[in-house]
């Protein structure tokens, strides 16, 4: 299964204004660092949960058509396309009368409509290709225990910009609480 970002995420969980209150930031020399922090928090946020924040487009590949299509990086919003190469390698569009998208469940999937099977296609990489959008909606939509563990890994890389400290005793907040913050979204990567 291949998958690829088609369309990043219009906006931030987290704006810069929110950013440099919890940095304690109060001057505008500094707005592009924390941009790019906040954008890492993101990255990383998303990677620790396998999923989308902010709605995005993806698009995910597959050799060929399995019962399910399970879609990655929950919650999925909707389906644009399936395409797929049929047997003589021509790139068709699939109606979407021939699928049904399942949003209800924890990860969204697509199986064929009722009576229906998926067609024959050509048995190669990337012969299945379903594009889809993705995530909570817009920021204000993602969970506050998601937006407080972006705040506190934004600030403390913004106070701490190198990898390692000498010559400071330091002190870690419990894993319990911080990287906990995360934990009730985490999805199980297929």
């Amino acid at each position: 299964m291949g998958l690829t970002l088609k369309v990043a995420p219009a906006a931030e969980p987290v704006s810069l204004a929110e950013a440099k209150l919890h940095c304690k930031v109060d001057h505008a020399a500094d707005d592009a660092l924390i941009t790019a922090l906040i954008f890492a928090a993101r990255q990383q946020a998303e990677h620790r949960t396998n999923r989308a924040l902010v709605s995005q487009q993806w698009e995910c590949t597959l050799d060929q058509f399995p019962d399910l299509i399970e879609l990655p990086k929950p919650s999925l919003v909707s389906v644009q396309s399936v395409k797929y190469l049929d047997d003589n390698g021509a790139l068709q569009t699939l109606a979407n009368t021939e699928y049904q998208v399942v949003i209800s469940e924890l990860v969204g999937y697509l199986k064929p409509a009722y009576g229906k099977a998926w067609p024959s296609c050509r048995i190669q990489p990337d012969s299945v290709a379903v594009a889809y959008t993705c995530g909570y909606g817009d920021a204000a939509a993602v969970p506050q225990s998601i937006k407080a563990w972006m705040l506190m890994a934004i600030s403390t890389m913004y106070s701490q910009r190198e990898g390692i400290i000498t010559g400071t005793i330091v002190a870690e907040v419990p894993r319990d609480f911080f990287a906990g913050l995360l934990d009730p979204y985490w999805v199980p990567s297929l």
